[in-house]
C-alpha cells in the first residue's frame, strides 16, 4: 500500500512513499531495530522529498506509539522491547500507575518517574520488577501523547513568584506563570491554565493563564471547576445558534402529517417538583384481564437531525449533566425546556410505545408509532401519591385524570410482581439532596424520599425499555444501542464469595451466579444487624452497565433485551434508538412525514457511539461526585469540633471510611489516629485486626466520631474515632482517649460560629430525575 492508498484522512506528499503498514511489515520482518538508512534502501527511495516524506512519517509514528527510536539510532517495535502502551494516571500522594491500553493490570510508577509527566499524558512504559506491594513496577520511557486539555487552579504570588497549583490533586506539580502572563488574576482566585512549556526533571512546568473563573469560595465555582476538569462541553458552538434560529417556537404543520393524533387521550406526566423538562408521559386502562399503556416520548430525532452541527455537540456532550442548582443540557434550552418538552395544554410530537401487558405482567405485544400529543396534566411524584393516600382536595383538583392515575397504580402492582418473580435485583440506597439560602450555601442536607409515584413510573419506563429492545431485535439489518449489564467478573466473585464465607453464608449458582441466587441471599439477610455491610459488598461485585450494539443482557434487571428509549432529551443512545425504531417503520411502511429523522447506523458507528456515550456518562458520574464532594466538605467546614453519630462504610488499609448519618456525607478516621495499636488490614474480611488487643474494626461498625478538620482544597473529611460497636451491639475497643475525653466536654453537632439563618431554597438538580430511569 503506498501513500495514495492511504486513508483520505492521512497526510498527503507530493511524491510516493510507503505506508505505515509497509513499514511496520519490513520491522517486523527483522530481527533486530532497523536504520533510517535501511528503510531507504529497502524500499529504493532515491528523491530527496521521499527522504523528507519517510523522516516525517517516521516521526508520527513513533508519536502515535507504532515505533520506538533506539540509542543505536534505529527503529524498533515497543512489544519486542517489552514496552507497554498506556494512560498515566497520577496519585496525590506523587507517584503514579499507567493504565495499559491493552486491559491488562496497572504498572506502579515511583515518585521520582513522575517529575517529567503529567496526570492525562499517553506513555509508553517498560516493566522493571515489583513494588514492595507485589504489584509491578515501571519506568517511563516516552511520553507518546502529552495531555493537551487545560489546567484549572489557584493562582498565587510567593515572594514575587507567580504559580498556580492544580486542583486537580492528580497533578503533582505547581505550575509557573511568566509576568505578563495572569490574565489579570489575583492572589488565590481560581484560574485556567494553558502549558507552555512541559515539566522536565529539572524545571517545573510553565504556563499562561486563559481565564480567570473567580473567588476560589464564590457560589457555583466548583460546578465551574468540575466543567473543566472533567472536559464536560458547556459551551455551545457557533454553528448551534444558526441552526436553532430556524426552529419555530411551536409545533409546525407539516409536521402533523401521518401521524397518530392522540391529544385526546389523557396523557399525563409525573415528574419531580423543580423539574423542567418532561420528555415522557403515560396513559394506562384496562384491557381485558391485561392493561393497556402508552408511554409516549418527545419526538427528539423530528428535530435533531443525523449529522448537523445540532447532532455533532449533542454526540459530544453525550447526556445532560445534573449539578446541584445547575444543569448542563445535552440539547439547547430552546429544544430540552421547549418544543421537546411535553408541557402541559401544548401539542408536541412525541414516539410512542404502545404495550399490552397481561395480568401476570408480562409484555405480549407492542407497537410504535410517530404521534402528536397534548398533555393532560403535569403532575408531581408527591402529589400522586398523596391522591393515591386519598388525599381529597387533589383528588378533586385533578379529577379529569384521577382513572388514568389509579390504573397506572394498579398497574405498578402487577409488574412489581413479575419483577419480584425474575429476580431483579433491588438494592436500598439513599439519595441525597442539598438545601441552599439565599446566598448559594448549603443550609443542610436531607435525604430524598422515594414513594409509590416514583416506582410506577420506574416500572412503565422500565417496560417501554424492555419493548424497544425487542422491537429493534427483531430486524437484523437496523441495530442501536443496548443498555448491557453483564454478570460479575470472576475476580470480583472470588472476592465476594471469599467475604461471604467469612460470614458463614453463600452465594449459589457456582461459577455463574444468575440474579436469582443473589436474590436468594438478599432474602436471607434482611433480618441481620450486617445487612448494609454484605449489601454495599455485593454491589461492588456486580460489573457496571454500559451501552453496546451488541445485546448481552442486563444482568442487573434480569431481563434478555433492554434498551434506553425514554430519554431522548437527555441521552443520546435513546435518540440513536427513537431514530432506528423510525428506520425500522419507514422499511416496513415506507417513507412518510412522520419519519423524518430515520437513520440506520452502520455497525462501526454503533461500536464508536456505545463507547462514546459510555464515556460521557462516566463522566458525567465523575463530576457530579466532585461536585458533591466539595459541597459536603464546605457544608462540614460549619462543624468542625462536632460530634455525629455513624456507620464504617468502608474498610482501607489507610483507616476507616465513616458515613456520618445526619447528613449522608463520609470522612475518614485515619489509621494514625488508632494511636492505641498497630492496625492491619484484612483484605478478605475488609477489617482492620488491632496487632496486640485483637480489637476489630469493619465494615457496617456503629460508630461516634467527632470532626477534626475539613481540607476543601483536597476534599478531604478527617473524623477522630470516639466510640466504636459492631453490628450486634458490641463494644469495639481501641478509641482515642483524648479524643473521647475531649468528646465528653463538646455539646453534639456543635454548629459554627456567627452561623447566620437564611431562606432556605432547595436545589433545582432533582435527583430523583437525574436517575430515574439509571438502569
Amino acid at each position: 500500500m503506498t501513500e495514495k492508498q492511504q486513508p483520505s484522512d492521512a497526510p498527503q506528499y507530493e511524491v510516493e512513499i510507503p505506508s505505515r503498514e509497509a513499514m511496520l511489515e519490513l520491522i517486523k520482518s527483522r530481527t533486530k531495530p532497523v536504520s533510517y538508512t535501511e528503510i531507504l534502501s529497502h524500499f529504493s527511495l532515491q528523491d530527496e522529498r521521499q527522504h523528507i516524506g519517510v523522516k516525517r512519517r517516521l516521526r508520527a509514528m513513533e508519536r502515535d506509539g507504532q515505533l520506538v527510536y533506539t540509542k543505536a539510532d534505529a527503529y524498533g517495535l515497543p512489544e519486542r522491547m517489552q514496552l507497554i502502551k498506556g494512560r498515566l494516571i497520577g496519585h496525590r500522594d506523587g507517584f503514579g500507575f499507567v493504565r495499559p491500553d491493552d486491559g491488562e493490570a496497572d504498572i506502579f510508577i515511583p515518585h521520582h518517574q513522575m517529575y517529567s509527566v503529567l496526570h492525562g499524558d499517553r506513555v509508553l512504559v517498560k516493566v522493571a520488577g515489583k513494588d514492595n506491594k507485589g504489584r509491578p513496577e515501571g519506568r517511563i520511557v516516552r511520553v507518546i501523547e502529552p495531555r493537551e486539555t487545560e489546567i484549572v487552579g489557584r493562582y498565587f504570588i510567593d515572594q514575587g513568584l507567580a504559580i498556580v497549583v492544580p486542583d486537580d490533586s492528580r497533578i503533582g506539580q505547581d505550575i509557573l506563570i511568566p509576568e505578563g502572563e495572569n490574565a489579570g488574576a489575583r492572589h488565590g482566585q481560581m484560574v485556567v491554565v494553558t502549558l507552555t512549556n512541559r515539566p522536565n526533571r529539572r524545571t517545573s512546568p510553565i504556563g499562561k493563564v486563559t481565564e480567570v473563573l473567580g473567588e476560589h469560595m464564590a457560589p457555583g465555582m466548583e460546578i465551574e471547576v468540575a466543567m473543566r476538569e472533567h472536559e464536560i462541553p458547556h459551551e455551545w458552538p457557533e454553528a448551534i445558534a444558526a441552526e436553532m434560529a430556524k426552529v419555530q417556537e411551536t409545533v409546525p404543520k407539516e409536521a402533523y402529517q401521518d401521524r397518530i393524533d392522540l391529544r385526546e387521550v389523557p396523557l399525563i406526566t409525573i415528574d419531580g417538583e423543580d423539574s423542567r423538562d418532561f420528555d415522557d408521559a403515560v396513559f394506562c386502562e384496562p384491557d381485558g384481564n391485561g392493561w393497556r399503556l402508552l408511554v409516549a416520548i418527545a419526538d427528539v430525532s423530528y428535530y435533531v437531525r443525523p449529522n448537523s452541527a445540532l447532532d455533532q455537540e449533542a454526540i459530544n456532550r453525550g447526556n445532560s449533566v445534573y449539578f446541584p442548582n445547575n444543569v448542563i443540557p445535552m440539547l439547547p434550552e430552546k429544544l430540552s425546556n421547549g418544543l421537546c418538552s411535553l408541557n402541559p395544554q401544548v401539542d408536541r410530537l412525541c414516539m410512542v410505545a404502545e404495550m399490552t401487558i397481561s395480568a401476570q405482567g408480562k409484555l405480549q405485544s407492542s407497537d410504535f408509532y410517530p404521534a402528536v400529543m397534548n398533555s393532560h396534566a403535569r403532575l408531581t411524584y408527591t402529589k400522586v401519591a398523596a391522591m393515591l393516600d386519598g388525599e381529597p382536595e387533589l383528588r378533586q383538583q385533578y379529577q379529569h385524570v384521577l382513572t388514568a392515575v389509579e390504573n397506572l397504580h394498579g398497574l405498578y402492582r402487577v409488574l412489581n410482581k413479575a419483577r419480584q418473580l425474575r429476580h431483579a435485583i433491588e438494592f436500598e440506597t439513599q439519595e441525597t439532596r442539598f438545601i441552599f439560602n439565599a446566598q448559594r450555601k448549603i443550609e443542610t442536607i436531607e435525604p430524598v424520599q422515594r414513594n409509590v409515584a416514583h416506582k410506577i413510573i420506574e416500572e412503565c419506563m422500565i417496560m417501554a425499555n424492555v419493548a424497544a429492545a425487542r422491537w429493534i431485535e427483531s430486524d437484523p439489518e437496523i441495530g442501536a444501542l443496548f443498555r448491557i449489564h453483564e454478570p460479575p467478573s470472576d475476580e470480583k466473585l472470588e472476592g465476594f464469595r471469599a467475604f461471604l464465607a467469612e460470614l458463614g453464608l453463600n452465594l449459589g449458582g457456582g461459577e455463574r451466579p444468575s440474579p436469582a441466587d443473589y436474590d436468594a441471599l438478599s432474602e436471607q439477610i434482611q433480618e441481620r444487624p450486617d445487612k448494609e455491610l454484605i449489601e454495599t459488598m455485593m454491589l461492588r461485585s456486580m460489573q457496571q452497565a454500559v451501552y453496546s450494539p451488541d445485546n448481552v443482557g442486563h444482568f442487573g434487571l434480569a431481563l434478555e433485551a433492554y434498551a434506553h428509549f425514554t430519554s431522548p432529551i437527555r441521552r443520546y443512545p435513546d435518540l440513536i434508538l427513537h431514530r432506528a425504531i423510525k428506520a425500522l417503520l419507514k422499511k416496513k411502511n415506507g417513507a412518510s412525514p412522520a419519519t423524518a429523522g430515520a437513520w440506520s447506523y452502520p455497525d462501526d458507528d454503533l461500536e464508536q457511539l456505545g463507547m462514546q456515550t459510555s464515556m460521557t456518562e462516566r463522566r458525567a458520574d465523575d463530576a457530579t461526585r466532585q461536585v458533591d464532594e466539595w459541597l459536603k466538605c464546605e457544608f462540614m467546614q460549619d462543624h468542625v469540633g462536632a460530634n455525629f453519630e455513624g456507620v464504617v462504610s468502608s474498610v482501607t488499609p489507610f483507616g476507616l471510611f465513616v458515613r456520618i448519618n445526619d447528613f449522608h456525607i463520609d470522612g475518614l478516621v485515619h489509621i494514625s489516629h488508632l494511636d492505641n495499636d498497630y492496625y492491619h488490614f484484612d483484605e478478605t474480611r475488609r477489617m482492620l485486626v488491632g496487632e496486640n488487643s485483637r480489637v476489630v474494626y469493619r465494615l457496617g461498625d456503629s460508630v461516634q466520631v467527632t470532626v477534626r478538620s475539613v481540607n476543601l482544597d483536597e476534599r478531604k473529611i478527617d473524623l477522630g474515632l470516639i466510640t466504636a460497636h459492631s453490628p450486634t451491639g458490641k463494644r469495639r475497643g481501641g478509641a482515642n482517649k483524648k479524643q473521647s475525653q475531649s468528646a465528653k466536654q463538646m455539646p453534639d453537632k456543635k454548629r459554627g460560629k456567627g452561623k447566620k439563618p437564611h431562606a432556605k431554597r432547595k436545589s433545582s438538580a432533582n435527583k430523583q430525575r437525574k436517575s430515574k430511569h439509571k438502569s
